[in-house]
């Protein structure tokens, strides 16, 4: 996310769990996000997806891992963040 946002000019803190703080909160309900926003995942806000519409979001599963598209609500949803 970091690397993605600074390509627009936006910078992110480097955890996911300080990214779960910037911004405006718009809730937990995937209807409420836009394309761009940060979807944070689990209790701990260990995970991270950025919002590209119709539902989905992309996100590295995983250190090493390419890349991937997913339901945005195929996890736990702890906040929903516009930067």
């Amino acid at each position: 996310m970091v690397w993605a946002y600074a390509q627009a000019g936006v910078s992110l803190p480097r955890t996911s769990q300080s990214q779960a703080t910037v911004g405006t909160n718009v809730g937990t309900n995937v209807a409420n996000a836009q394309p761009g926003d940060l979807v944070i995942y689990h209790s701990d806000a260990h995970h991270v997806g950025m919002y590209i519409g119709n539902g989905l979001v992309v996100h590295a599963p995983h250190t090493g891992d390419v890349v991937k598209v997913m339901k945005a609500d195929a996890m736990t949803i702890k906040t929903i963040r516009r930067v």
